[in-house]
């Protein structure tokens, strides 16, 4: 009989076990339910950064960080904005309001196309970052260069230069030879500092972009955006170097040649809004910027410009079917600033 009895006590045990589990079980599904909202009430949780109880705001409203937006000081381009004015026949063309963060136009803004010398505002920017200007280059035999109608200064294999001459030629006179010194100088190689190019239009947001060379002549892969170029050049003018090189209207110069002579160069800018030879709307003053030239890029142009009010703004045309119609369009461009 005591066995029977022990058998009984044994099955009981485990039923009352198991009444317990179940009991533990629904007081967990219970919980889990109202914790969720699901099936017991409905609590408002708006999405919304003013709600006290969000996503936003949470124990401690006076230590809420929130993420700051990638673009929050940048202008957009989503598509084009051509109502205040009407500028044909270009490849590309956009006016960025820097304090406003405000695209006032836009014509085909994110349309890759060739560059041309404009690639040397990345090519001076990456140097700028990862070399002193005090640097001593030296050219090799990769600065001959044999494209028809290429700007060069003349350099030679052997000859020596500081980064901050070679920097004033390149931006001033946009010369090509020189480029390729930079490039050979800052990062080891041309394909290195290429790389180099790339990695720093991926960390500005400018994607739509690709650099082979850095000088813009042409060659297959190489292509830029208005819109990735404002991004650039945006970058590249928070660097007084940069500031003080795109503003002057010449340079002279004298550097080391590979026999130990010495060779000067007196260089005028490209930039015929600096030289006078057009002239800005009245309330616009050019400060500088780059200009371009290939047969398959056209004549393209960049600038950084202020209002009589003191406000800056960059714009940019790519791709216009001569000089003359450049600089007219470009003045047409910077005429919506009122």
């Amino acid at each position: 009989m005591s066995g029977v009895k022990c058998t009984n006590n044994v099955k009981n045990i485990k039923k009352y076990k198991s009444y317990i589990k179940k009991i533990l079980c629904f007081m967990l599904i219970s919980s889990v339910l109202m914790l969720t909202g699901c099936g017991f009430a409905d609590y408002d949780m708006a999405y919304d950064s003013d709600y006290p109880v969000s996503s936003f705001k949470l124990v401690q409203p006076d230590s809420i960080q929130t993420a700051k937006p990638f673009a929050a000081d940048l202008c957009v381009v989503d598509k084009d904005i051509t109502d205040k004015a009407d500028i044909t026949d270009v490849g590309a063309a956009a006016l960025f309001d820097l304090n406003g963060k405000n695209t006032l136009y836009a014509k085909d803004a994110n349309k890759q196309v060739y560059p041309a010398s404009i690639t040397k505002i990345m090519t001076a920017l990456v140097a700028i970052k990862n070399a002193s200007p005090d640097q001593m280059l030296t050219a090799t035999d990769n600065v001959i260069i044999t494209e028809p109608g290429a700007q060069l200064c003349g350099i030679k294999p052997g000859d020596t230069m500081t980064l901050d001459q070679a920097l004033h030629i390149l931006l001033i006179y946009s010369a090509n030879d020189v480029a390729i010194m930079i490039a050979e100088g800052v990062g080891g190689s041309v394909d290195g500092f290429v790389e180099m190019m790339n990695e720093e239009a991926a960390s500005l947001g400018a994607t739509n972009c690709n650099f082979v060379n850095p000088n813009g002549l042409t060659a297959e892969g190489h292509y830029v955006t208005a819109y990735d170029l404002y991004l650039i050049f945006a970058e590249a003018i928070k660097y007084d170097l940069f500031n003080e090189i795109i503003q002057m209207t010449g340079y002279s110069t004298t550097y080391k040649t590979a026999g130990g002579d010495e060779k000067t160069l007196d260089l005028k800018t490209t930039n015929l809004f600096l030289k006078e030879e057009y002239t800005a709307p009245d309330n616009i003053t050019v400060i500088g910027g780059k200009t371009g030239t290939t047969n398959a890029a056209g004549h393209c142009l960049i600038l950084l410009s202020r209002s009589n009010s003191g406000n800056p703004y960059i714009s940019v045309i790519m791709n216009s079917g001569s000089t003359q119609d450049l600089y007219q369009k470009m003045t047409q461009l910077l005429e919506i600033v009122k």
